[in-house]
């Protein structure tokens, strides 16, 4: 049928009885509803995190009520470090002793993330919003709590809030949020043992380079490991990942490869020759061998 024929019999409801036309009011409510149930039934069982869809287990109830399983079940080993980290910060710093602040979580709201304090306290809030090992003011335990992730074990009462999971996506500042998470973010996750050596790596980029390398190279790099991992998590994936954080089982070889291709990309010598080692001087060698040889004549003529 053409579509002027088609106009044409549509505009011409005179010619339909009353009856036939309240029959056919209410087939095209009815199809409107039929419409919506699909829209909803399709915008709930097609999330998705940076492109990649969530695993049945990511966005299931099994994986909250496995939460507050471990959750409830760890706190009688966690309140005593609670304490003990507690009377820590309170007796070498002055200001409270939780770190309290805004974050990014399920589909964009913004919860209050708690956290062991471990820089000084500053009632003006101008801390530096990408953290390394040396651009902040840490207090005498700062340090310490940070390297062992026990800043981060205020986290579990998120959990029990229903604000965050024990393995997702970490939670964004909002400035660094790209896109809103179809999950609860996580205290530890695939992103999170991949960059668990972040701050120390990042204090090696130069200052007035930090936040552009940070919202190029790393962010985007996050995304992706999240995505992939969040696509195909399972139930054993996520309770590897616990076990790993908690053992410390932490591989820096993506951040450190993504530090050296950027460093050579940039022609930052100094940088690149600072992250030769014993195991990678013969590769990293050859990257600053490239970077001083005269250019060919194939790439003089590709300008």
């Amino acid at each position: 049928m053409s579509t002027e024929s088609y106009l044409s019999k549509s505009s011409e409801p005179t010619r339909m009885n009353p009856s036939s036309q309240h029959a056919a009011a209410e087939s095209d409510g009815f199809r409107k509803l039929q419409l919506a149930h699909k829209v909803r039934q399709a915008s709930s069982s097609t999330l998705f995190l940076f492109g990649k869809h969530l695993s049945p287990w990511s966005r299931s109830r099994s994986k909250r009520v496995f939460d507050c399983v471990c959750v409830l079940s760890m706190l009688p080993i966690l309140i005593p470090v609670f304490l003990l980290v507690g009377l820590a910060v309170r007796l070498t710093s002055h200001g409270p002793v939780l770190f309290l602040q805004k974050r990014m979580g399920r589909h964009g709201k913004t919860f209050t993330i708690l956290k062991f304090r471990t820089m000084v306290h500053n009632s003006g809030g101008a801390h530096k919003p990408v953290t390394t090992s040396g651009n902040q003011f840490f207090t005498p335990v700062g340090p310490f709590l940070r390297r062992w992730k026990l800043d981060e074990l205020p986290q579990v009462f998120n959990v029990l809030a229903g604000h965050m999971s024990l393995v997702g996506p970490r939670p964004k500042l909002e400035e660094h949020a790209i896109s809103n998470l179809p999950c609860r973010a996580g205290i530890t996750g695939a992103a999170t043992l991949t960059f668990a050596r972040e701050e120390a790596i990042l204090d090696r980029v130069p200052k007035q380079q930090l936040e552009t390398f940070y919202h190029s190279v790393v962010l985007p790099a996050k995304h992706r490991i999240d995505a992939e991992y969040m696509a195909h998590a399972t139930f054993r994936s996520d309770f590897r990942i616990i076990v790993d954080s908690v053992l410390r089982r932490w591989d820096s070889t993506v951040m450190e490869n993504l530090l050296k291709t950027w460093a050579f990309e940039h022609g930052d010598k100094k940088l690149l020759s600072s992250l030769t080692d014993s195991e990678n001087a013969f590769a990293h060698a050859h990257l600053l061998a490239q970077m001083e040889r005269p250019a060919s004549a194939e790439e003089i003529g590709a300008f």
